[in-house]
């Protein structure tokens, strides 16, 4: 075939364009794997056991065709089961990806004409603009990494003193309310990190940030509306390490990586640590051939848990497959990506999801001592870094305090959510379980070593009911989501206050505004991590959708608007974390049933003190926690009970009268009373009332 000259013209200026005149290809080097600058050119390096055959190519930016096609040579692109090439001349700037080809089996599908991207890629190219169709295919890109962290250093806030803030990137500052110059990215994240320090988190838990198809959901449209439904959240990986490029302000590939680099040190400058939701329990690949694009085509019988027959994937995640975690291989890939994130874009901890699905062995068999679990455990880099599991998977296995932890990982303690919502709405019987929650549920956690501070306790999470839906919905309401409500669970442990939804009469929105407030308290008044949901301070609703996974919309935006307009709430949490920080004994890395120096450090009570009642009728947990240096006993009873109850006060140990400083029960601004010489004295008893959480202080 023979190429015209301006054919041939352009072929020369897009080679280049990413390359210089004295293009070589030697042989390379077996790791590290990816693509790696180095003097002179690229080393590129990628696994794969069963491949045949494997081709790098090369493209201009944007390019819709290869520039430069290199086949490796297995004599001598090869080193064991790593293929690698080393292309001299090639300066940053290129796209890349790889064509495999090798035997067909049950458990391999191998399509020599698919254009994989590279399980290590730092960054991809061609998903810049948010949900705009057609997608440009993602390429792998080797992005510019210099980046001036100044003197930035990892903060190590301890676990007992951390207060998380889980919140979603786009979602945070898309609301034209926000008032950010660069709404729903990394950047207009990073313009709200002085609401971030007011409101008083030391955390934000970043749902996930890696690259994802957020057009991956044909079909699904509203079915109020007829707009196409995306993949708001994000939880179906197309990379591990590299952020998602359209939360970058700035269209340039590879931008998404400079400007996170800058939320991280921006935030750490202003003392909050940033966490990020991973997800290595499966991958964007889904069940169907036609959604290859990495691990899939490059060993698919390595990466994925099938079944060594039939080659179906065994799905534990509900999301069609699963990561074959417990493989050598695959370990090395999350060690690797774990070891980047904390070294290259300085994060400070992860939570996992579906981190059960860690546990699993290479057939699906559950492991008592998972490998991969064990090296993340005892990684010298990671020795500081914070790991918080989501401790269950999707078909069953559950395991809040029974997580492998090595007395070092933390749990999203949903026994937490669960006993303290059915509290909190009147349900009988659970006195004993939540004085154990606010104890820092010993009875989870203290067998295996760990202590109160591995419990992340909550209320809300992304997944779910936020908190304002929690006491308005007695059901879900997922219509919206095209699914006939099918989806999101069941289950949710709410009580609309006697009125479904919006449009309460007076009496019954001023009862939610007080249960909202109970929730709060018990979450911050509690031993272990307390974890905010985004927006639950200002009241934030999805409408009663308990699964806005697919709602890029005001549904799941945080309501700036509300927030500026109704301060109350606001106030309300932002004292709430300013007074669990001046207390010790809301912080302590014990468990509230032990002593210290001898010394009891907690007593229980009930309407009369030293008097618990732990029946199943009763509704009121009581309790005072005694004196540290600079503070005074704090007594704190939590009545679910619809009647009031009359509390006869224990004396303090200091012999000076009680003081209120929380009544749940009290409008603004008398619900939390901020200075000490304004707090009203209290007499030997309290009347508490129905559904009330008071606080006093000794």
């Amino acid at each position: 075939m023979t190429v015209g000259a301006h054919a041939a013209a352009d072929v020369r200026g897009r080679l280049l364009s990413i390359v210089g005149a004295d293009l070589t290809v030697g042989r390379g080097t077996a790791l590290p794997l990816g693509a790696v600058l180095v003097r002179g050119g690229v080393n590129f390096s990628i696994f794969s056991h069963y491949a045949a055959s494997i081709k790098l190519l090369l493209f201009s930016p944007g390019g819709r065709d290869p520039v430069i096609e290199v086949p490796l040579n297995p004599r001598f692109h090869r080193t064991g089961d790593v293929w690698h090439v080393f292309v001299g001349g090639l300066t940053s700037g290129f796209e890349y990806g790889y064509q495999i080809d090798g035997p067909a089996s049950p458990r391999n599908q191998f399509n020599p004409r698919q254009i994989l991207i590279d399980p290590y890629a730092h960054a991809l190219a061609g998903g810049e603009r948010w949900a705009q169709a057609p997608v440009s295919p993602r390429r792998a890109i080797v992005p510019a990494m210099e980046f001036d962290w100044g003197r930035d250093q990892p903060l190590n806030t301890p676990l007992s003193e951390t207060v998380i803030y889980e919140m979603h990137v786009r979602g945070f500052t898309n609301d034209p309310s926000s008032g950010v110059s660069r709404p729903g990215t990394f950047a207009g994240l990073t313009e709200k990190i002085p609401y971030l320090k007011a409101l008083g988190v030391t955390a934000i838990e970043l749902m996930p940030v890696t690259e994802f198809d957020e057009l991956n959901t044909p079909g699904i449209v509203n079915p109020l509306t007829d707009e196409r439904l995306v993949n708001y959240w994000g939880y179906h990986p197309l990379s591990f390490f590299a952020p998602k490029a359209s939360y970058a302000s700035d269209a340039e590939p590879g931008a998404a990586v400079h400007e996170l680099k800058y939320l991280v040190r921006e935030c750490h400058a202003a003392g909050i640590e940033v966490i990020l939701d991973l997800v290595f329990n499966h991958t964007g690949e889904g069940r169907v051939i036609d959604q290859t694009s990495s691990l899939r085509g490059i060993d698919n019988a390595t990466y994925y848990i099938t079944d060594p027959v039939t080659g179906a994937y065994r799905d534990y995640t509900g999301c069609g497959n699963t990561l074959n975690c417990n493989h050598p291989v695959v370990r090395d890939l999350v060690l690797d990506c774990l070891r980047y994130w904390v070294t290259e874009m300085h994060v400070d901890g992860f939570r996992f999801d579906l981190a059960s699905v860690l546990a699993r062995g290479v057939d699906g068999e559950v492991l008592a001592e998972p490998p991969l679990l064990e090296r993340i455990t005892g990684d010298p880099v990671l020795s500081r870094t914070k790991l918080i599991a989501e401790a269950w998977d999707a078909v069953g296995l559950y395991q809040v305090g029974s997580f492998p932890a090595w007395g070092r990982w933390a749990e999203w303690n949903g026994r937490f959510r669960d006993d303290v919502r059915r509290f909190v709405k009147g349900d009988a019987g659970l006195a004993p379980a939540v004085a154990s929650r606010l104890s820092g549920s010993p009875d989870l956690y203290r067998a295996d070593g760990r202590s109160a501070h591995h419990s992340i306790n909550f209320i809300t999470s992304h997944d779910g009911f936020t908190l304002a839906d929690l006491v308005s919905y007695n059901v879900k309401h997922n219509e919206a989501n095209g699914e006939d409500s099918r989806d999101g669970v069941d289950q949710n442990d709410s009580w609309n206050c006697g009125w479904e939804g919006a449009g309460a009469p007076e009496d019954v929105e001023r009862l939610r505004r007080q249960q909202m407030r109970n929730l709060l308290a018990l979450l911050f008044l509690s031993q272990g991590v307390p974890m905010l949901l985004a927006g639950d301070e200002c009241g934030r609703t999805q409408r009663g959708n308990n699964n806005a996974y697919c709602q890029d919309s005001p549904v799941s935006w945080m309501p700036w608007a509300d927030a500026y307009r109704d301060r109350d709430l606001a106030r309300f949490v932002t004292e709430l974390i300013a007074f669990r920080k001046a207390h010790p004994q809301l912080t302590t890395q014990g468990f509230l049933d032990a002593d210290v120096n001898g010394q009891p450090v907690v007593d229980w009570h009930g309407v009369e003190p030293h008097q618990p009642d732990w029946s199943d009728e009763s509704r009121l947990v009581a309790f005072r926690l005694f004196a540290t240096t600079g503070t005074g006993d704090l007594y704190i009873a939590a009545n679910a009970h619809w009647e009031p109850a009359a509390l006869r006060l224990p004396p303090t140990s200091s012999g000076r009268p009680w003081r209120r400083v929380i009544d749940t029960s009290l409008a603004s601004p008398a619900d939390i009373v901020v200075a000490a010489h304004e707090r009203p004295a209290a007499g030997p008893a309290y009347l508490a009332a129905a559904r009330s959480v008071v606080v006093l202080e000794g």
